[in-house]
């Protein structure tokens, strides 16, 4: 309740509605306004002070929120899973967003997300460009296999998307041109999919080792299962890992069990899948690596260490065998592994942000 003006933006690619509440007159001040940002900032400025902004995070991205900042007026990005609404309500209108906005900051109720530095969303940018390769990759390597299935051809020398594979692939010949065109064309897809890929795998590796990232990246590389690519990926999806605690981070995530209880009665079900997706996936995936018996660490492993400090190796190592210790209980129990793997994800969230706070307690991370 420090400030006098709360104004609520409702943004969009072509126009933005700002309605502004004065806390000390009641007055409601209502402005249509074009998607200018320079523009919002003026009339923002011109408001009683001091003011602070409201609006959802969206497609427009940071940018306003980082021009009001250097401008000295406080702005908070809300989460739009955590707005607030009536179920009454339901009339939506740009103005009325706004307004809405607007009466939940009077009342202190809005959940903000990070707004990160331009330098961050540049290299979350890159894992996303990165994240979306992968799946035309699969998508690509699919339809020429699928393609083969439907005459009869079908690999059996070993593991497919290998240098032997692609041989083979290119052997393959069909007799109808139509054909022969449409599989040249599947797997030409295939191929420069491929290319763009390892084109921003060394693009990640090289930013990864940069000094803003290399601490927190190698010392999640003390843990099975992260790699390079899964380390930087978590470091920039999550950027600041001090803002959770080992508890906290499952349910940014969305590792946690949903819950519906009343009274005596308490049923829980599947995992909320909130927060950051493409974090979640990674969890996911590298918890299937802590699957396997874990007794003496690998020489890959050992390389990974010896880039960390001492703590981090040492935390390191306890992981790798809490997790595999996890991993046989839920054997044990019978549990069905995709559901034991989520549980393991859950904790490996846990050791990752044991590893990476402390790290950057050391070195403050910088909003740049």
């Amino acid at each position: 309740m420090n400030q006098r003006t709360y104004v609520g933006l409702d943004v969009h690619a072509r126009s933005v509605k700002g309605c502004a509440i004065d806390r000390e007159t009641g007055e409601i001040l209502r402005q249509s306004l074009a998607a200018s940002d320079a523009g919002v900032a003026e009339w923002v400025s011109g408001l009683p002070g001091p003011v602070l902004v409201v609006y959802e995070a969206g497609p427009t991205g940071f940018g306003l929120a980082r021009l009001l900042a250097a401008a000295g007026i406080e702005c908070l990005v809300a989460a739009p899973s955590k707005l607030q609404r009536p179920s009454g309500d339901r009339v939506k209108t740009d103005a009325r967003d706004a307004e809405h906005l607007a009466r939940l900051a009077l009342l202190g109720q809005i959940s903000p997300v990070r707004v990160p530095g331009r330098a961050d969303e540049a290299a979350r940018d890159l894992v996303r460009a990165r994240e979306d390769v992968r799946a035309d990759l699969m998508r690509a390597r699919h339809r020429v296999s699928k393609l083969l299935l439907r005459h009869g051809l079908v690999y059996s020398g070993g593991h497919a998307w290998t240098d032997a594979h692609h041989t083979w692939l290119h052997r393959q010949h069909f007799d109808d041109p139509a054909l022969q065109a449409a599989y040249e064309a599947g797997l030409e897809t295939a191929e420069l999919t491929l290319d763009r890929r390892n084109r921003l795998d060394a693009k990640i590796t090289s930013l990864a080792a940069t000094d803003r990232y290399a601490p927190v990246v190698h010392s999640l590389m003390c843990l099975r299962g992260i790699s390079v690519l899964t380390a930087f990926g978590l470091a920039v999806e999550i950027g600041d890992w001090t803002r959770f605690t080992g508890s906290t981070i499952g349910a940014y995530l969305g590792l946690v069990p949903s819950e519906h209880s009343s009274g005596a009665s308490r049923s829980q079900g599947a995992i909320t899948k909130t927060g950051n997706t493409h974090a979640r996936r990674l969890l996911v995936e590298a918890a299937w690596h802590h699957r396997r018996p874990y007794t003496n660490a690998s020489r890959d492993m050992r390389s990974r260490w010896d880039a960390a400090d001492e703590a981090s190796r040492v935390r390191g190592h306890q992981g790798n065998h809490r997790l595999h210790h996890k991993w046989e209980q839920f054997e044990a129990r019978h549990k069905r592994r995709v559901i034991a793997n989520v549980a393991v994800a859950r904790e490996l969230a846990g050791w990752c942000w044991s590893l990476a706070a402390p790290v950057q307690q050391e070195q403050p991370w910088t909003n740049e």
